[in-house]
């Protein structure tokens, strides 16, 4: 299989999850403040990162779904900066899938950008560095976002987000 095969693959596998979730709860995440988006990707990141140090799962969910969420949330935050935060639910699920598929073919673009530049060294990373990747695009947002996005140089919130969904991709790759 192709990089972009293995890619859609596990989008594929991320977005059914997306869709069953959005289906049984709508998107009561509107009301989820960019902040608080990144927060949640944090625990998961931190929960991925806990795992592997300890080499052992106490709730019988392990890395898998973590990264599956990180994908998830990192698209609900890019929407979340598209949209901004709502008091309610206030788009139907198809508007919703709309701009998750948008964002994650966006994220594969730019993946497919970045690793004919990088040659897929990718395949050659330990998984444990996908998570401290993570990990420091999450701490890099919540700089930018206490700076009320405001950067010198750097990318944006929105540029860390789409980082997230491709070193979580490429966990759920190599994991598999």
């Amino acid at each position: 299989m192709t990089t972009e095969q293995e890619f859609l693959q596990a989008i594929d596998e991320c977005r059914n999850i997306f869709t069953k979730k959005l289906t049984d709860y709508g998107a009561a995440w509107r009301i989820m403040r960019p902040e608080s988006v990144t927060d949640q990707i944090f625990i998961k990141a931190n929960r991925i990162r806990s795992i592997e140090l300890k080499g052992v799962s106490m709730v019988n969910e392990g890395i898998r779904p973590e990264l599956i969420g990180i994908v998830n949330y990192a698209i609900i935050g890019l929407i979340q900066l598209q949209l901004g935060f709502s008091d309610k639910d206030d788009k139907t699920k198809d508007e919703v899938l709309q701009m998750y598929n948008h964002y994650a073919e966006e994220a594969k673009n730019l993946m497919l950008a970045k690793n004919h530049d990088y040659d897929e060294a990718w395949r050659s990373m330990r998984p444990q560095s996908y998570t401290d990747l993570i990990l420091m695009k999450i701490y890099r947002t919540k700089e930018i976002e206490n700076n009320k996005g405001q950067t010198l140089i750097s990318e944006g919130i929105d540029a860390n987000y789409f980082d997230m969904i491709n070193y979580a991709v490429f966990g759920l790759i190599q994991i598999k």
